[in-house]
């Protein structure tokens, strides 16, 4: 089993012999682990190099760009022959990129853009996935005060999922049918800074609120924090990645929808695509890419992988793709949308 599971990544990757593949490290370099996605992520690349062979290192800069800098040159000090990287600010990171060609070292941009032609990108549809989020709110709520609560603003994904959004609300916004009462990046990402921001727009809006469009189910988790503190749980609010929490708000009907991004086929894609390069493959080879224009007008090679919008009416796909137990999704749940009926 295990030499046809090689045999198999092999030919993806285009390697002709396993004793190349073998001879691989593939270093990532993690902005943080502070979102439960990552570790499913960092699984599934470990998985997808042991299949092949090859050897895994890492590094966590601790939501520092600083220490992301210095990690990715201590990756490269011990000799990685690919680089994953989950930039921590994806422009601070650009000179790790320079460091990294100047040694021959291939670059996979992992779910965030690093705005460089020689890195790789690989990542969800973000504008996609603002689309889903602002489309299953607006199914709820095609009327009345939305709150825009963004991700971080280091992270161009932020404005990805922010320009997804405005293309779905825009005629209501036009027709007056919706008022967007208020707008924040959440810096870092982080629940807490979100769940500060959605807090003071309450305030400022004497809780005038009747839709939230967050960016992330950790976004989500804060903004549906400010809204139970003021008895306000239950208003349609968006997320995405899937987080076993914010598919049991969804269960529970306080979270609207987080939209799925498979971070298992993630994972993977970049595994197979940073051996495919290591070994001289050129990006424009690899099977599946495209070229995506940046906001600042360079080509990258990329890949897009399709994202899959979660509601009470579809929980059962990520119970059926073993993304989530049934117990872990239907914790607390009365009476709830299936499977938790």
């Amino acid at each position: 089993m295990r030499t046809a599971i090689l045999a198999a990544v092999l030919a993806t990757v285009g390697f002709s012999s396993a004793a190349f593949a073998q001879s691989m490290t593939v270093g990532v370099s993690w902005s943080n682990f502070q979102e439960e996605r990552w570790k499913t992520d960092e699984k599934a690349i470990k998985d997808a190099l042991e299949a092949a062979g090859a050897k895994y290192v890492s590094a966590d800069a601790q939501s520092s760009s600083a220490k992301q800098l210095s990690d990715i040159e201590a990756l490269i000090a011990q000799g990685v022959n690919a680089l994953i990287v989950l930039g921590q600010d994806t422009e601070a990171v650009v000179p790790a990129v320079q460091a990294a060609a100047d040694e021959g070292i291939p670059v996979v941009a992992y779910d965030r853009l690093i705005e460089d032609p020689r890195a790789f990108y690989l990542t969800f549809d973000n504008v996609e996935v603002g689309r889903m989020q602002a489309a299953e709110v607006f199914k709820a709520a095609p009327k009345g005060n939305y709150v825009m609560i963004k991700g971080s603003p280091t992270d161009p994904n932020a404005d990805f999922l922010r320009g997804g959004q405005q293309e779905v609300i825009q005629k209501a916004v036009d027709a007056g049918d919706i008022k967007i009462v208020g707008e924040a990046y959440t810096d870092g990402w982080l629940p807490a800074n979100a769940q500060k921001n959605m807090e003071q727009i309450l305030t400022q809006n004497d809780n005038k609120v009747d839709a939230v469009v967050a960016s992330n189910d950790g976004t989500a988790g804060g903004v549906v924090a400010a809204l139970t503190a003021q008895g306000m749980q239950g208003i349609p609010v968006s997320g995405q990645d899937a987080d076993h929490a914010a598919l049991n708000r969804v269960a529970l009907g306080t979270q609207t929808v987080s939209v799925w991004k498979d971070s298992r086929e993630l994972g993977k894609n970049a595994a197979e695509i940073a051996l495919a390069l290591a070994g001289g493959k050129k990006p424009a080879e690899i099977p599946n890419a495209i070229k995506f224009k940046t906001p600042g007008g360079k080509d990258m090679d990329a890949i897009l992988l399709t994202p899959v919008a979660i509601t009470k009416d579809n929980l059962a796909t990520v119970v059926d793709a073993g993304w989530i137990t049934k117990d872990a999704l239907c914790q607390g749940v009365q009476n709830g949308p299936a499977p938790c009926n």
